[in-house]
């Protein structure tokens, strides 16, 4: 018996919740490795910053604020959102001065056409955003296309989407790391060969997962190839003018434990990219 979309929705808003307090405590103040070596990379080449205006920024799914920081840091007027209300508190808690008036915070379900309607029909933020940001969730939301028919109500002319992702193909997919032990190696030492197969693409049922080790509830992953993913803002009439795959180097290595994701240095882990509103 199927599992339907809203109460798996239900579903993941209480796990954020419940995660919370644990998610907080593993991404910090300053974020972890995977957003120092790959989400902070992408985003700082991505997402332009204007000298003499201000940019004026909507965060989506901002979690315990990191993004918002960054972007109050260098400048940009912020408003983050988040389902959760526990996120947002401590996002709040996380301000330092600097960040004070700079950043403001909003509960929003980005897969409630409405809400996300009243957002873009308010006086303050009716096609005002120069970029919209999205990092680290779209995976983990059940549904999309909310968000990519607000994005034309929301952002100005020629303003931008900006997302990161688990990469489809080599996580979301449920991709299995193979790790190969070879005798007779450079040297003589045992060479270590590290793949990834993947069995399914195309069609992969929401599942449940981890993204911190140890975190109290499982959460859902929402799975969507390349095609059904870019498509989606497509549709609206966004163009993709930018598209990364940022992977981990030589540098992140952990020669302690081999099957550390960032050990697999020619697999990308996730997937940065820029949509546009061109007219």
């Amino acid at each position: 018996m199927s599992v339907s979309t809203s109460t798996l929705h239900d579903e993941a808003v209480a796990a954020w919740i419940t995660n919370a307090g644990y998610w907080d405590n593993g991404i910090g103040q300053e974020g972890n490795k995977y957003w120092k070596r790959l989400q902070q990379p992408a985003l700082e080449r991505m997402v332009p910053f204007q000298s003499e205006t201000k940019t004026r920024v909507l965060e989506l799914a901002t979690g315990n604020g990191l993004v918002a920081r960054w972007l109050a840091d260098k400048g940009a007027s912020v408003l983050a959102t988040d389902v959760s209300t526990e996120m947002l508190e401590i996002a709040a808690l996380r301000e330092m001065p600097q960040h004070k008036g700079k950043i403001s915070y909003r509960q929003l379900d980005v897969t409630d056409p409405e809400a996300l309607d009243a957002l873009a029909a308010e006086n303050v933020t009716a096609g005002s955003f120069d970029v919209v940001v999205m990092n680290m969730a779209i995976m983990d939301i059940s549904t999309i296309e909310p968000i990519a028919a607000a994005l034309p109500k929301l952002l100005k002319k020629n303003g931008i989407f900006v997302a990161t992702l688990s990469h489809p193909v080599f996580f979301t997919s449920g991709a299995q790391r193979s790790i190969q032990i070879v005798d007779g190696g450079p040297g003589g030492n045992p060479m270590i060969i590290r793949s990834k197969t993947i069995e399914k693409y195309l069609d992969v049922p929401p599942y449940r997962g981890v993204a911190l080790n140890g975190q109290p509830a499982l959460q859902l992953y929402y799975h969507r190839p390349l095609h059904e993913l870019f498509s989606t803002f497509f549709k609206v009439g966004l163009v993709m003018d930018a598209m990364e795959e940022p992977a981990f180097t030589a540098e992140d290595a952990v020669p302690g434990r081999i099957q550390e994701t960032s050990n697999y240095t020619q697999l990308p882990a996730i997937l940065a990219f820029r949509m546009r509103r061109i007219v």
